[in-house]
């Protein structure tokens, strides 16, 4: 599977979020968590890569079997509702 650039950038985006389990980017981009390992492996510094899979592993969070929660799938319950269009409307 070839990535776009914007694709790949969203994907790294996903994988540093906390509260997005890897069932979601699976769901948005095909890609399943050992690969989303080996590209973020590809993508990152080996330092950086080293300090995300120490916060990841075992994150009950990324892992939607672990959560205790059902809802919010995608979006953090603290994350603003957009209705309306307000944000342009600023």
């Amino acid at each position: 599977m070839i990535l776009e650039i914007k694709d790949i950038d969203r994907i790294v985006e996903m994988a540093w979020e906390d509260r997005t389990p890897f069932e979601a980017i699976t769901f948005q981009f095909g890609l399943k968590e050992q690969q989303v390992i080996e590209l973020m492996r590809k993508e990152m510094k080996p330092s950086s890569f080293r300090m995300w899979r120490k916060r990841v592993q075992g994150r009950a969070t990324k892992h939607k079997k672990k959560r205790t929660f059902d809802k919010g799938r995608f979006k953090c319950s603290r994350q603003r509702t957009i209705t309306n269009n307000s944000i342009s409307k600023r």
